[in-house]
Order: C-alpha cells, then sequence, then structure tokens
C-alpha cells in the first residue's frame, strides 16, 4: 500500500519515490477506479489544498505543514507557523489558499491554540514564500478558550460570495452552540483579513459575537459549495447516531444541543427535546448510526463524468468513503466505498487535475488519489 521512499532528508527536504504504486481495481456503481498512494508516512493528517495543479499543501496534526510538489516526489516543510496546541483532538487543522494566490500568495490554516483559559480553535494567514510563512498574522480566534480535548472543527472555505467560513465544534460543552455570545459551536463568516461583513446576521446584536453565521453546530468538518446551486453544504458530528448534513443559510440555528438524531453515548438516553422544534432547521441528511464524518467535496470535473454533481464524505468510524448522489436540495442515494481498505479517511478534494484526493488520519497516514480505469 505504501509508496516508495527514499532514505534522503535534507533541510526539511524529504524525497519520495516518483513511481507510485496502483491497488487492484474498485468496482462502483458509476465508475472503475484504482487508488494509487501518492504519499505515505504522514502522522495523522488532516487538511490538504492545492496551490497549483502539480503543488499540494498537506496538514499534519501534531503541527507540520508540507508542500509537496514535483508530481508527488518531493516534500517540504514549511516554517514560520504560530504556536500550536496539541490538545486531544486538536494540533494543526485545515490548510486553505486565497483565491488570489497567484498575486498575494497568502494561504490559510486552523489550528488549536493556548491561552489563559484554555485551548480554542484559531485561523492564521502567511505569504507562502519558499519554505516559509512570511507575514504571519492570526485573523480570527474562537472565544472563549476552555479546557479538554475535543470538538475544535476546523475546516475552511472561501465561498463564491468572497467570504472566508470557517467552521468549529462546541468544545465539548453543549450549551455554547446556543449562546450567540461565544463562538464554539457555530459556522464564522469574515473577510479574508478577518472583518466582519456588515451582512452578517447578528452584527447589529450587542450581545452576539458578529462573526457567528449559523449555530446549533455540535462539532462541523466538512464544508463544500454545491456546484450546481452554489450553496454551501456542511456536515458535522452528531453524538451516538444524527450525524448531519445541512444547507447553511444565514442566521440559522441547527438545534444541536436541543434537537439531534442522536443519544448519549454508552447509555443510549434522550438528548434535548427530541429531533424536531419549530426555529430550528431539520437536516438535509443524517446518519444514524453515526459514520463520524470528516472532509467532503462536490464532484464537479471531467475524469468521472457519471459521478457529476455527487457528495464525497470521508468516514472516520466506518473507514470508507460515502457517495451521495444529490437532486436538488436532497440526497437520494448513497453507495460506500473503500470501506476497510485504507483506514480512517479524514479529507477529500477534487484535484485541479478531476482527480480525488483522499488523506488518511492514521500514525502512517496516506495521501491517496483515485483514477478512473479507461472502459
Amino acid at each position: 500500500m505504501h509508496s516508495f521512499r527514499c532514505a534522503l532528508t535534507a533541510l526539511g527536504l524529504v524525497l519520495l519515490g516518483s513511481i507510485c504504486r496502483a491497488e487492484s481495481v474498485v468496482h462502483s456503481k458509476e465508475h472503475d477506479f484504482i487508488v494509487r498512494t501518492l504519499v505515505s508516512d504522514l502522522d495523522h493528517p488532516w487538511g490538504m489544498a492545492f496551490v497549483s495543479a502539480d503543488e499540494i499543501l498537506v496538514t499534519e496534526r501534531p503541527g507540520i505543514l508540507n508542500l509537496i510538489s514535483a508530481g508527488f516526489t518531493k516534500r517540504r516543510a514549511i516554517r514560520g507557523l504560530p504556536p500550536i496546541a496539541q490538545a486531544g483532538q486538536g494540533g494543526l487543522l485545515d490548510v486553505a489558499v486565497h483565491p488570489d494566490f497567484e498575486k498575494n500568495r497568502l494561504i490559510y490554516i486552523s489550528y488549536a491554540a493556548s491561552g489563559a483559559d484554555g485551548e480554542g480553535t484559531e485561523v492564521a494567514r502567511g505569504r507562502l514564500l519558499g519554505d516559509r510563512l512570511e507575514d504571519v498574522e492570526v485573523i480570527f480566534r474562537a472565544l472563549p478558550k476552555s479546557g479538554g480535548g475535543r470538538h475544535f472543527g476546523s475546516r475552511l472555505l472561501f465561498a463564491p460570495d468572497g467570504y472566508l467560513y470557517i467552521t468549529l465544534g462546541d468544545r465539548g460543552k453543549r450549551p455554547q452552540a446556543q449562546a450567540l455570545s461565544t463562538h464554539p459551536g457555530s459556522i464564522i463568516r469574515v473577510h479574508d483579513d478577518g472583518r466582519v461583513p456588515e451582512g452578517n446576521p447578528f452584527v447589529s446584536d450587542p450581545l452576539a459575537r458578529p462573526e457567528i453565521y449559523t449555530y446549533g453546530n455540535r462539532n462541523v468538518q466538512g464544508i463544500s459549495v454545491n456546484p450546481v446551486s452554489g450553496r454551501v453544504w456542511a456536515h458535522e458530528h452528531g453524538p451516538q447516531g444524527g450525524d448531519e448534513i445541512n444547507i447553511i443559510e444565514a442566521g440559522t440555528n441547527y438545534g444541536w444541543p436541543i434537537i439531534t438524531y442522536g443519544k448519549n453515548y454508552g447509555v443510549g438516553t434522550k438528548i434535548g427535546e427530541g429531533t424536531h422544534k419549530e426555529g430550528m432547521a431539520q437536516p438535509v441528511h443524517q446518519w444514524t448510526p453515526s459514520i463520524a464524518p470528516s472532509g467532503m467535496a462536490f464532484y464537479d470535473a471531467n475524469r468521472f463524468p457519471r459521478w457529476q454533481g455527487s457528495l464525497f464524505v470521508g468516514s472516520l468510524k466506518f473507514s470508507l468513503l460515502a457517495r451521495l448522489s444529490v437532486d436538488g436540495d436532497r440526497v437520494i442515494d448513497e453507495e460506500r466505498l473503500l470501506t476497510d481498505l485504507y483506514g480512517r479517511i479524514r479529507d477529500v478534494r477534487v484535484g485541479p487535475d478531476g482527480f480525488v484526493y483522499l488523506l488518511t488520519d492514521e500514525a502512517n497516514g496516506l495521501l491517496l488519489r483515485l483514477e478512473p480505469v479507461a472502459p
């Protein structure tokens, strides 16, 4: 399963095997494909973003940001990152590239950071110059910080409206998701420099955090734009059952922990008031039992023409890739791929080349690429 790895390391540069081993053919409803292992020996990789057609940034949760280039044969560790806290599920999380990266060289990272009261999710940006981040600045801090190592989120998305969306978790403190005075348990919308958009739904509420765009979210680890409608979709972890996919609308309350399809871990007792309540949104799709979703991407490319419009979601619990068929605002079918073949799938992206890329959240994590089999 692992690609060949050269034993040559210098100045943070790792040379990887230029010949990547192709796996056996995988059969699915719409396309047969192979899974190619591009990079191995990643320490719990979490997020990825393409900076060009043949360069990709990959985060490792312990605090390493990699630039993988030259046809996946070279790997550099990027220097100049802000201090990153290792706290349970926290660490270096997602990475995103500014829409005008070719001009401004800006990249964005989300991560757990320490403060006087514990840890919390932060977002910083900097200019990628060679193998270093320059002009690094923190543009968002989720407040309050708190103890415990759960539910940091966090995905980053530049949406068609030009704003940066930041997904958060409730930090394991359920009431925060219903409190507009705190960031945890919400989705954030800001300008690319962290300023608050005038059109955010709670900017006129003096008791609310103005960056909040939605709330009642438990732990959001996937966000993507539907290429047909242009609307933002996101998924979040439920407790024992009740993982959700939601369409993100300004000011919407998604219910956690007042309504949920999940139960309390272990004992299976009821959480909140049930599954429905007036003024709280219902999910587009939910999984019970939970699949523990992480990473997701709509497919809108030409390599797999019959996958056009499909929504791909990685599963941590069942070590699989879910392909959801979407019709408008509805999920109408689900196909499960790669079950128990590669481990916990942490991130899913569609590359500029039209292939599907995956990260596996393992101590020896992999960067994988799905390639169609010629008919």
